[in-house]
């Protein structure tokens, strides 16, 4: 497990395997969607513009093509749509908040992953290495992956909350995109029902995680990333998420001696 928290309301931190590096699964979708709205605020792209929604991808190992399987995506819907026009900012909704794997090789293959890659360094996201879209076979065995840390995640969460990301509109939308996510068994799981979280998930095989901004009622945020692997068990795993999230939160919210 890796385990990175940063309380916003008082500089807090605390690392447990924090800089131990973990398969990204699908939270290096998180600075996917960082890259995708610098541009819209460079003026390069807009998140209106309409591009084909294909499935054939190059392997970056060989170039060799791949395509995606509905039965391995947690957006199936999304294939009904192949050849038909779909817009940037519907591909990163879906991205996001339904986890969509073809959703995110579109994307990746038009924003390059190196550049997705240099902007989590800028921000300070340590660890934090995009090299290839999902299901790219030949670079999984091959050992080319894409990884992240626990805190260099945190990290990326802090510079979205803190503003420093993007525009302020920009900023506002990530962050509502982020609320909007359909996976909840990890660490809101953990919460109060009802409290805010903007935050992603993501998991493959024995490994599952989460990386979360924490709006707790009355007092300024923070930021919780859970890292798991080897663990068989899906469901373990997210009960283990959810107890270390209910700790956090007991103990952010116990009163305090002047």
């Amino acid at each position: 497990m890796g385990l990175w928290f940063h309380d916003l309301a008082t500089g807090t931190t605390l690392g447990i395997g924090d800089t131990v590096p973990f398969h990204a699964a699908s939270t290096m979708k998180v600075p996917v969607m960082f890259e995708l709205f610098r541009r819209a605020d460079a003026g390069t792209l807009s998140l209106d513009d309409r591009i084909p929604l294909g499935n054939r991808f190059a392997s970056i190992v060989d170039g060799s093509p791949y395509a995606l399987s509905a039965s391995d995506d947690s957006d199936r819907a999304l294939y009904a749509r192949v050849g038909a026009p779909i817009s940037l900012r519907e591909l990163n909704e879906r991205m996001i908040v339904r986890s969509s794997n073809l959703a995110t090789n579109v994307l990746i293959e038009r924003l390059d992953p190196t550049r997705v890659t240099s902007l989590a360094r800028t921000l300070g996201g340590e660890g934090v290495i995009v090299r290839r879209g999902v299901e790219d076979g030949v670079a999984f065995r091959a050992g080319l992956n894409n990884t992240t840390t626990a805190r260099g995640l945190g990290k990326l969460l802090v510079a979205l909350e803190r503003g420093e990301v993007a525009s302020a509109w920009a900023t506002i939308a990530m962050r509502e995109t982020l609320m909007r996510q359909e996976f909840n068994n990890e660490i809101p799981a953990g919460l109060p029902p009802g409290t805010r979280v903007a935050h992603k998930t993501g998991w493959i095989t024995a490994t599952t995680h989460d990386a979360a901004i924490v709006y707790p009622p009355g007092r300024d945020p923070f930021v919780l990333v859970i890292l798991t692997r080897a663990i068989p068990e899906r469901r373990d795993a997210q009960r283990l998420m959810a107890d270390l999230a209910r700790i956090v939160w007991d103990e952010v919210s116990r009163p305090r001696a002047p």
